[in-house]
């Protein structure tokens, strides 16, 4: 009985040390741990579709106060309600700049380039429009741009002509060469006579422009040049078909194009983050299988430990009686 009570007063005063280690280790570590899950919590609400739609009905409600304050009707009756509401609305929308900052932090804020142009929008609606920047009154519209951030559907139109524009750069420059090789011909054959529209080469390549458009294009220049030139329509008629649909096409390909390229991209960046996020669950979920079942290994040893002394004592109990025993008898 004397070995089950020295056990059993032994084990909680060993314990205590490594009780008290682990203690502080939660204390030290429990500020950072609060930080990161309010962080995570923020970054949840800020990416959350309720947020999100709340911020395109402010933005949707700003464009319409901007485009009120031209009226002159209803700024005559209601002025100061369009006023503030162009305030309130620019408020929310730096507290919302703020609050991204804390939740992605300062560096992770800017490595996203949606953000990086919506700080960009919100910075220029904060410049004072007096004085020598009252021009930037009229930028305060670009407010309305911040759609184009919020609105997945828009990201990818944008992201799909960025991605379009080294194609795009390709097709202007042989359009240019196009327009030029045309305009020293209008220059040469039609200078000297129409000198209004192919008087030089600057001249002709803006009328050929507006024949490009097809506007006024028949009526307005190249009938008039055909009464005098009859043959003017063999330069005309082959630079319609080779600029107003021919590379003009080959612009509509190399969008569509770029905007299925950024779609396959956008699925396999879905694909890729559903793999990781199933790898990070396994791993987590391999990682409590392995606490757990450390745990239970833990609590086995003290167990088995326990039963050990347990029987110990029963043993030297045992050998007592035997001795008082053999002593009687």
């Amino acid at each position: 009985m004397r070995a089950r009570r020295w056990v059993g007063a032994m084990r909680p005063g060993e314990a205590l040390p490594g009780r008290s280690r682990a203690g502080r280790k939660e204390a030290e570590s429990a500020p950072a741990a609060d930080a990161a899950g309010l962080r995570g919590r923020l970054r949840a609400v800020i990416d959350g579709p309720h947020f999100q739609w709340a911020v395109t009905a402010l933005i949707t409600v700003n464009a319409l106060t901007l485009g009120l304050e031209t009226s002159k009707v209803a700024m005559a009756h209601a002025g100061g309600l369009i006023a503030g509401l162009d305030r309130i609305i620019l408020a929310v929308f730096v507290v919302e700049i703020l609050l991204k900052m804390v939740a992605f932090g300062p560096l992770g804020f800017f490595r996203r380039g949606w953000n990086v142009f919506d700080f960009v929008i919100v910075g220029i609606a904060l410049v004072p429009s007096a004085g020598a920047f009252s021009v930037l009154r009229a930028l305060r519209i670009l407010r309305v741009l911040r759609l184009v951030s919020i609105v997945p559907a828009m990201r990818k139109v944008v992201l799909a002509l960025l991605a379009s524009i080294p194609g795009v750069s390709s097709i202007m420059m042989l359009m240019v060469l196009v327009f030029y090789i045309f305009a020293v011909i209008a220059t040469r054959l039609y200078g000297d006579t129409f000198p209004q529209w192919f008087g030089t080469v600057g001249e002709s390549m803006y009328s050929l422009f507006q024949i490009m458009t097809l506007e006024s294009w028949s009526m307005g220049i190249v009938r008039p040049v055909m009464e005098t030139f009859p043959n003017a329509w063999l330069v005309f008629v082959p630079f319609i078909l080779v600029t107003s649909f021919a590379v003009l096409n080959l612009f509509i390909a190399v969008i569509v194009n770029a905007m299925q390229e950024q779609q396959a991209y956008d699925l396999e960046e879905a694909r890729d983050t559903l793999e990781q996020d199933i790898a990070e669950q396994t791993m987590k979920l391999t990682e409590e299988a392995k606490a757990r079942t450390e745990s239970l290994g833990r609590k086995v040893d003290v167990q088995t430990e326990e039963l050990t002394a347990e029987i110990g004592a029963l043993k030297a109990e045992i050998r007592e009686l035997k001795s008082l025993m053999a002593q009687k008898s």
